[in-house]
């Protein structure tokens, strides 16, 4: 019996070692993830290098980290990842090992950038797992900021965008055609808004039916005001209403809402600058009577 609890560990350790030099072969033995070049993630990664901003420099590294770690995550978590980046815009071209690949080396970053301060300043142990930690879900963050912005940014385009196709299909276009007019004349070809309509048309070219097109408008766009064009225009088209008439009445609906939720801003702004100016009017209460309030209790009138 006191031989075989060696023998048993012994075995363990080399299957261990046996199996991490084969995971470390496997992982070394992979070439680095191609660059995109086509669709609209070659776009957006063409257009981020393009900017000369710090990921040209990092964007070899991380499609060498990706192509390492790629099919290590579960099918929901990269489930969940694919549609974070559609609502982003494809945001620098990144797939979802890209991605994770990015949150490894910010977090490697600052552990070691933290590690390194820590020994010239003397920092906290555990400044360092809050090192990682953030360095994790910075990219996160930004990723999320990055589709909020646009989401928003595509809600206040929304109007316009609306009258000027109902302008063009009242002037005898269709709708696609309408959607291609908006789209050639616009003044900014990078505006969120505007990649949209261009996917919309291009699937439209591929193929692909209406219906199909613009549910892949709203599922790229988290915003309840695109779900609800995308709604009436399938409406129209299931009914045969005229479409015209109809991007007209959504296109007055979205600006009336938008001047109640001004409005209603407006209200809760002044309900909030209550707190703020009573601060201040105490402030400039103190500074009148606090000179008469001193004299008084050291009893400087008295003595005058």
């Amino acid at each position: 019996m006191t031989g075989v609890l060696p023998l048993l560990l012994a075995s363990a350790c080399v299957a261990l070692l046996a199996g991490s030099s084969g995971l470390t072969f496997e992982l070394c033995r992979r070439t680095p993830l191609p660059r995109p070049l086509l669709g609209n993630r070659g776009l957006k990664r063409a257009q981020a290098l393009r900017r000369g901003t710090s990921f040209v420099f990092i964007e070899p590294v991380v499609r060498y980290v990706a192509a390492r770690i790629a099919g290590l995550w579960p099918g929901f978590f990269r489930a969940r990842i694919r549609t974070k980046l559609a609502h982003s815009g494809d945001y620098l071209g990144l797939s979802e090992d890209e991605l994770v690949a990015l949150c490894v080396l910010c977090s490697a970053g600052f552990t070691g950038l933290t590690v390194v301060t820590g020994l010239l300043v003397d920092l906290p142990h555990w400044c360092t797992g809050v090192a990682f930690v953030l360095g994790n879900l910075l990219p996160w963050f930004r990723l999320r900021a990055v589709a909020h912005d646009r989401a928003k940014r595509i809600t206040r385009s929304l109007p316009g965008i609306i009258e000027l196709a109902a302008m063009c299909m009242g002037a005898g276009l269709d709708f696609p055609s309408s959607l291609r007019r908006v789209v050639e004349s616009a003044a900014e070809p990078e505006e969120p808004i505007v990649e949209e309509l261009h996917r919309v048309l291009q699937e439209l070219d591929l193929g692909c039916t209406r219906r199909s097109a613009m549910n892949g408008f709203a599922a790229r766009v988290p915003s309840s005001e695109v779900r609800e064009l995308v709604n009436c225009v399938l409406q129209a088209e299931d009914k045969g209403s005229p479409l015209a008439r109809v991007l007209t009445i959504q296109s007055q609906t979205l600006r009336l809402r938008r001047s109640v939720a001004a409005e209603e801003m407006a209200s809760e702004a002044a309900l909030m600058l209550v707190g703020p100016m009573t601060l201040i009017f105490l402030c400039v209460i103190v500074l009148l009577l606090g000179p008469v309030a001193v004299r008084v209790l050291t009893g400087g009138f008295d003595a005058a």
